[in-house]
């Protein structure tokens, strides 16, 4: 703590500044790391109680009363929303055939809903690959700055040349230190993500072939 202290007062407002970036953005990196590690946990859940439970119904409405209460996140109802026929007459939704409007209709639903799984993605990905350049700027400025401060004393010498230094490099481990989670949870949450789209994408087939199924031939009376 001393010397974390001791290279605080010595830095300058670049430097400072670099901290806080960093400070920041490791902050921002286990907020969402918890949070969107609980959600899709919430997630992968509901969807593995959820699904096989709709099958398990008598009818559709039961289905969906289940689906609601088990979808806790919200992902799997709007794919069944999307099994509902819109009403109105001389728009371009409604003139398509019924396989065109569902296929539609189940397409946007699963964008929605991956859309919520995917949220913080970005920000995680990119703290990830700039934090450690941004913690090695800071070890390059400091490094500057401690050299600037020990040419002016007028006199160099390895001791005060290695203290300064040193304390520089901590910016490098600093970057690391934040980058390194960033990059874990980003892969481990790209995986996760990955196996829900598949139980999204197989959901979204089988309703699309239950109403197909059901529905009346078009044409006919």
């Amino acid at each position: 703590m001393e010397g974390l202290a001791q290279f605080w007062s010595a830095s300058d407002g670049i430097g400072r500044a670099v901290v806080g970036l960093l400070l920041l953005m490791s902050i921002s990196a286990w907020v969402l790391i918890f949070w969107k590690g609980w959600v899709l946990m919430r997630a992968r859940r509901d969807i593995e109680r959820a699904v096989p439970s709709f099958w398990a119904a008598e009818s559709v409405d039961a289905g969906r009363s289940r689906l609601t209460t088990l979808d806790r996140e919200q992902v799997l109802s709007p794919l069944l929303e999307a099994t509902v026929p819109r009403s109105g007459h001389n728009t371009l939704e409604t003139r398509g055939t019924l396989e065109g409007q569902l296929t539609r209709r189940l397409r946007d639903g699963l964008h929605r809903g991956l859309a919520h799984l995917q949220y913080g993605q970005v920000l995680l990905a990119s703290i990830g690959s700039t934090a450690p350049f941004i913690g090695l700027f800071g070890t390059v400025w400091g490094i500057y700055h401690a050299l600037v401060s020990i040419s002016a004393a007028g006199s160099i010498t390895i001791e005060k040349v290695s203290g300064p230094v040193g304390e520089a490099l901590i910016m490098t481990a600093a970057g690391l230190a934040v980058a390194i989670p960033a990059v874990l949870a980003y892969n481990l949450f790209g995986k996760w993500v990955a196996a829900c789209e598949a139980e999204l994408e197989g959901f979204a087939h089988d309703l699309r072939q239950m109403v197909m199924d059901n529905a009346p031939p078009e044409g006919g009376a």
